[in-house]
């Protein structure tokens, strides 16, 4: 098991962060990301909500709704989710992201296709002891003050569970702001990614089983 005093502290990652700052202890504002989506309801330069645009005529289709060309359809998984794979069982994949800004960010998939609404009853149990025992090694994590769980689906129809874990002391980023915050904070080493996931997969080996990282 990876030894905590070896992981980042919150301190250090604050002291990143930090770091990223002007005199004023302002981070840039990151226009080329949330700011410049096209649901991004503030206009810059009043912070008025946008008029609202007509009804679209349909929901756009997600990728992976026809479930034969869904990545689990596969006869190998695309290397964007082989790559890095922290954690897995004959069930269930757990993914590091490496592009958001938070101390730690994963994914928790099933490898059967289904959605969270179709979840089969053999997976459902299962599903709760892991969400429960991976939110609890999340928040395990020195530079990790409380793990925040969402679900969206409008990109993908695959079920994919987002655990975002924020950053242990920063006030200002609790809540639903803390998405909004993570696009202006500074990338994340990927060895310190790395390191925490590792941290995090071995929590789960000990307590569910599975197998961990496939990066090592």
């Amino acid at each position: 098991m990876t030894d905590r005093d070896v992981l980042e502290t919150a301190d250090e990652f604050h002291a990143r962060v930090m770091a990223a700052t002007d005199d004023e202890g302002r981070l840039a504002v990151a226009v080329e990301e949330m700011p410049g989506w096209d649901i991004f309801p503030f206009e810059l330069d009043s912070l008025r909500i946008k008029p609202l645009q007509p009804l679209a005529d349909e929901e756009p289709a997600r990728r992976g709704e026809d479930p034969s060309e869904c990545w689990c359809a596969a006869e190998e998984l695309p290397g964007r989710i082989a790559d890095n794979i922290l954690w897995s069982n004959e069930r269930w994949l757990v993914t590091l992201d490496q592009h958001m800004r938070l101390p730690f960010t994963c994914n928790l998939m099933p490898r059967e296709h289904c959605d969270l609404t179709t979840v089969p009853d053999h997976l459902t149990a299962e599903m709760g002891q892991l969400v429960v025992a991976l939110s609890a090694a999340i928040e395990e994590l020195p530079s990790v003050g409380r793990m925040q769980l969402a679900k969206y689906g409008d990109g993908g129809a695959h079920l994919h569970l987002f655990f975002f874990g924020r950053p242990d002391r920063m006030l200002q980023l609790r809540g639903s702001p803390l998405l909004d915050w993570e696009e202006n904070l500074p990338t994340v080493p990927l060895e310190v990614l790395r390191a925490n996931a590792a941290f995090v997969s071995a929590q789960l080996q000990e307590r569910v089983g599975g197998t961990g990282p496939s990066w090592e």
